[in-house]
């Protein structure tokens, strides 16, 4: 019988309204573009909210109350110049992150705070046992935002704003990141590269974004060699390619590091039917991935574990691949089937192949060499 577990759970209905405005996908409208929306929209997230709540899964859950980060929050991790220039244009027009693909705007400067804040909460309730663990589902993302500069739909790194948070006041040496996104967690690798007290390990699919990060010979900067580990997956991987990864690299990772907390960046755009990946995981999938990462935190650190949302544009299936990894959770079955289920969880696609099996040698050697 699966453990039942005090899950906490963050959402806030203006996590929704945090605005990309019009769009064509990523691009923008006008001459041949005909005005449509961001690919990054509220949609997914809310139409997942809204499943939590009518699948019943709510009332497993323990709201937590998500805070707006405080300008100090942001200026353990992001440059001052960087914070004040998101906060003055969000207070006129909007504007973009810094890489021209990451719009936003008035008022999106607040609406970042509180999702920082609420990846922060998750973090505290966690850390101060009033819950086992936590998914906060927030909005915009943060995986790839930089010291710097916003990038990939990212305004202020969540996961490094909590963490640097909960170092500074709760007392925590040692993190792990796990990132799942099917785009390479490139912000905090950049952010932690020489930080030998924070493991980061990226699973995503080889070279979609951003072009040029992510290559599995990334491990790390001078002090902090075998700290950044990165498992570019070939295009086409699903459930086979992404539990092994888990559970021949991330693991392994993790166990000898042996982290005071474990975060994980759960980006569920590695779906199927995703617009913005080419992988082929199923909430199936996911639910295996959340249940391997809960176990691993059982095992090193209590188990402490806070997933913070990413990533995922399939308005339909971020749901119930979500659903799935509140299940893995809080260790409560809903009983709801995903409609996809009978279309993608028989693909050829998932036994591991050949191809994603060299991938994943080459991050385990990289997990095996260390030493802490």
């Amino acid at each position: 019988m699966t453990a039942r577990r005090r899950t906490g759970y963050i959402w806030h209905e203006r996590y929704a309204w945090h605005d990309t405005g019009t769009h064509v996908g990523f691009v923008p409208a006008g001459g041949f573009n005909q005005p449509h929306l961001n690919f990054e929209t509220g949609e997914s997230k809310s139409r997942m909210a809204g499943l939590v709540e009518v699948s019943g899964m709510i009332d497993e859950l323990v709201r937590l109350r998500p805070r707006f980060a405080e300008k100090a929050d942001l200026l353990r991790v992001h440059d001052a110049a960087y914070v004040d220039r998101i906060e003055r244009e969000s207070e006129a027009r909007g504007g973009d992150g810094g890489d021209g693909f990451t719009p936003f705007g008035p008022g999106s400067y607040d609406i970042a705070r509180l999702a920082a804040g609420g990846t922060m909460a998750a973090a505290e309730a966690v850390l101060t046992k009033a819950v086992d663990n936590a998914y906060a589902l927030v909005r915009p993302p943060g995986h790839h935002a930089r010291r710097d500069m916003g990038m990939g739909y990212c305004l202020f790194s969540n996961v490094c704003v909590a963490i640097e948070y909960v170092r500074a006041t709760l007392g925590v040496e040692r993190v792990a990141i796990v990132d799942y996104d099917v785009h390479h967690g490139n912000g905090a690798e950049s952010i932690y590269w020489t930080d030998p007290g924070v493991l980061a390990v990226s699973l995503h699919q080889d070279r979609l974004f951003p072009l040029d990060t992510g290559d599995v010979t990334a491990s790390g900067g001078p002090g902090a060699e075998g700290t950044n580990i990165n498992i570019p997956l070939p295009a086409g991987s699903g459930n086979g390619a992404y539990l092994a990864a888990i559970q021949r690299v991330a693991i392994p990772a993790v166990k000898n590091f042996r982290p005071d907390i474990i975060f994980v960046s759960s980006g569920f755009d590695p779906s199927a039917v995703d617009p913005l990946g080419c992988m082929t995981v199923t909430s199936k999938g996911f639910k295996d991935m959340a249940s391997a990462l809960v176990g691993l935190a059982d095992d090193v650190c209590e188990g402490r574990i806070v997933f913070s949302h990413e990533g995922g544009y399939s308005p339909v299936h971020v749901p119930f691949c979500g659903l799935a990894v509140l299940e893995a959770l809080t260790g409560h079955d809903t009983g709801v089937p995903d409609p996809f289920a009978q279309s993608f969880d028989n693909s050829p696609a998932h036994p591991l192949k050949p191809w994603q099996d060299d991938v994943i040698a080459q991050a385990a050697m990289i997990a095996e060499a260390l030493r802490v």
